[in-house]
Order: C-alpha cells, then structure tokens, then sequence
C-alpha cells in the first residue's frame, strides 16, 4: 500500500492529554476526507463501540489550554462544541464505522504512526539512560579536577616564602 499521507504529518497530529496520546476528532477528519461533524455522528450512532478508554471529550480548560498552545486550533477558540480525543484503540475502532478504502488505508497509516512514535519514545529513553550514564561517570572525573584545582588554589593562598630565612640568634 503506497503510503497516502508521510508518517510525520500524522506524527504531528498526535497529542498527549490527559496523560495519553490522542488525536482529535478534526484531525482525524481532516485526514478521513470527511467534516468534523459527519466523524462525530458516525462515533454517536456507534458509542457502545467507544468507552472511555477509546475516546473521551475534551473539557473547557483542555480546550482552552490547546487554544492557547497551538496556532492550529484557533478555529476551536469560538467554537461552542467541545472536541473529542481518540487515542490509539479508539482510531482502530473507528475503521469499524467508517466502512470506506479510504477510511481504512487512513487508518492504517495512523497506527503505523503510533508504533513510530512509540519505537522513538522507547529509543528516546534508551538514550537518556545512557546520558545519565554518562553524566554520572563524568560528574566523578570532573569531581577529581575540580578538587585538583581547588588545592591549587588553597597552596597560592599560602605561598613560600623565598629568600634566606635568618635565625633569630
């Protein structure tokens, strides 16, 4: 399958609220070919289908945050409806619903996403563990000089003196 939209575009698409990676019911739309509205009905005449788990309504705070915090939502700013977030199982439920190639193949690719995104993250923590690792063999080497120079210091601040010393006899 020829791959109909690039991987980052939907990597970009993907949030994390409430703890979760999600993606909204308009990007999902967007993606599908379909309005917002036409996604929505279709989950509502199909709710057994999508617990809490799945897909979960964006409250005014989350929506006023995601306003706030990217450019691309400004369009929700006036909206009187709240969005809702689909996360990873709720995308693959949706393939159910939308009975279309397109829906589908979409589909398809989303979750590919997903495990990209999953496979970087898991890489990610691979690499700041070998960070820490790093930080803390070095901390102790960097220790080592820091206390060198500390000594040197403390030896200037007490110099020899040079010359004759007379006795006092």
């Amino acid at each position: 399958m020829k791959d109909l939209i690039p991987t980052e575009t939907i990597v970009s698409k993907i949030l994390v609220i409430r703890e979760q990676k999600v993606m909204l019911d308009r990007d999902l739309a967007g993606l599908y070919g379909v309005e917002t509205k036409v996604l929505n009905q279709a989950v509502k005449r199909n709710l057994k289908r999508f617990p809490l788990e799945f897909m979960f309504q964006l409250n005014q705070a989350e929506k006023r945050e995601l306003v706030t915090n990217c450019d691309r939502f400004q369009i929700l700013k006036h909206s009187s409806s709240l969005p809702y977030a689909f996360t990873e199982h709720g995308i693959a439920m949706l393939s159910s619903i939308l009975n279309s190639d397109k829906a589908i193949n979409i589909n398809i690719l989303i979750i590919k996403a997903f495990i990209a995104l999953r496979k970087a993250m898991l890489n990610y923590g691979k690499l700041a563990e070998k960070v820490d690792v790093l930080e803390k063999k070095y901390d102790t080497q960097f220790n080592v000089i820091f206390e060198a120079i500390e000594h040197m210091f403390k030896l200037e601040a007490n110099p020899k003196k040079i010359g004759f010393v007379r006795d006092k006899n």
